[in-house]
């Protein structure tokens, strides 16, 4: 008796062991899949976070009415990630209290970051869906986190072809104005470089807080500038602001931007929104997908996506598409299967891939050009869009960083 009661004690430790030693995620265990949604939705990217959130809503409801993950249900949590510290504390409570599967989300550039430093210690994956920084693709990149947002290059080179064509970059002379944090220095870095590569020379440059709502002060500047172009390397609210008291003040130098979210047009409304600017997606495609992703949100939410709102849909449904391929829901897989080239539907006219290297998504771009007052269809369609970039024939990779301008070591 006293034999047989230690061998089952043995066992019970050895079991307690096996528990112990289990991945983070009991994979076939329970009928939820769970995963974490994060996204600012209050400050100066709250406009964003709001389509963002919207829209993973909506790839989730599809995915659950065509039988969910794995034969799982899949269930989103949604927190708000109002700043880097709060973002790696609430991906840290994801991943070891949640048990999530995977982390979708992020808008601001640093707090992609921290989240990546999480998933990158936890092995859990994490599809960044607004963050455009070129460093977390290069100098930041971790093995475990992807980007369905364009990296800033990407928007540096789609932006800078269309305003090359309209004779606003070689020997011309620009005003930049840059959102002081991580993504608008980046985005500066990246912008200068290409820029000067053209032709073109500063004029002025200031960096704006985040927060900052009276341009006043800047546009004195560029009036007396004079430049041949102004630059916007903007974020959030701060592009609506922008955009209005640059209208009211008079100016008509001509305006680009390399950083842009159509939601912020929309804010501006038609005959403030001004210049030309780089979008990864806006709900005009023609692409069958795209079209059925826009009336869906149209139905449900009762106005158009923006291409941030995309970036969510898309993430989301790429988790989708992998786990069921793989019929696993074990983030190393997962990983390993995007690494190898998979294709998806990512609503335009060709399938994107993650390219291996960095895992950036590898897609078609557009350069959107703001309307003249008065052939705004209505408050949405208040711009016309270039063909796809890169243009079909020419490889994806085009717009994208380099190797030499962009070097990733995934850390171990």
């Amino acid at each position: 008796m006293i034999k047989k009661l230690n061998t089952t004690r043995r066992a019970l430790l050895a079991g307690g062991a096996a528990l112990l030693a289990a991945p983070s995620i009991s994979y076939g265990q329970s009928d939820v899949l769970r995963i974490g949604h994060l996204t600012p939705r209050t400050g100066f990217l709250g406009p964003l976070g709001e389509f963002a959130v919207q829209a993973a809503q909506l790839a989730m409801e599809e995915i659950n009415a065509s039988g969910g993950i794995a034969g799982r249900k899949v269930e989103i949590m949604f927190e708000d990630s109002v700043n880097p510290q709060t973002a790696s504390a609430k991906a840290e409570r994801y991943t070891q209290r949640d048990k999530v599967a995977c982390i979708v989300g992020e808008i601001n550039s640093a707090s992609a970051l921290a989240i990546g430093q999480v998933v990158q210690r936890e092995k859990v994956l994490f599809i960044n869906t607004g963050a455009n920084s070129d460093a977390l693709r290069g100098s930041d990149c971790r093995r475990y986190m992807f980007h369905t947002e364009s990296q800033n290059s990407m928007m540096v080179k789609t932006a800078g072809r269309a305003i090359l064509d309209q004779g606003l970059v070689k020997g011309k002379k620009y005003y930049a104005l840059t959102a002081d944090y991580a993504f608008g220095h980046d985005l500066l870095k990246v912008a200068k470089k290409y820029l000067g590569e053209h032709g073109a020379t500063v004029a002025g440059e200031d960096l704006v807080p985040t927060e900052l709502t009276d341009f006043s002060p800047f546009l004195l500047k560029i009036r007396q500038a004079r430049p041949d172009i102004v630059i916007g390397n903007l974020a959030g609210a701060q592009v609506t602001n922008f955009l209005k008291q640059y209208s009211e003040f008079g100016l008509r130098f001509p305006v680009a931007g390399f950083g842009f979210d159509i939601a912020l047009a929309w804010g501006a409304g038609p005959g403030n929104f001004l210049g030309t600017w780089p979008v990864v997606w806006h709900h005009m495609l023609e692409a069958p997908s795209a079209k059925k992703f826009t009336e869906a949100f149209r139905g449900k939410f009762g106005r158009p996506p923006e291409n941030q709102g995309w970036s969510d849909y898309t993430a989301v449904k790429v988790i989708g598409q992998a786990m069921n391929e793989l019929k696993s829901v074990d983030p190393t897989k997962v990983v390993e299967h995007l690494e190898k080239g998979a294709k998806f539907d990512i609503s335009k006219s060709r399938e994107g891939y993650f390219r291996a290297r960095d895992h950036q998504l590898m897609m078609e771009m557009y350069a959107i050009t703001a309307l003249p007052p008065g052939q705004a269809k209505n408050q949405y369609d208040i711009f016309s869009s270039s063909a796809p970039i890169p243009a079909p024939g020419e490889d994806l990779e085009l717009v994208a960083s380099t190797p030499e301008e962009n070097s990733c070591t995934f850390p171990s």
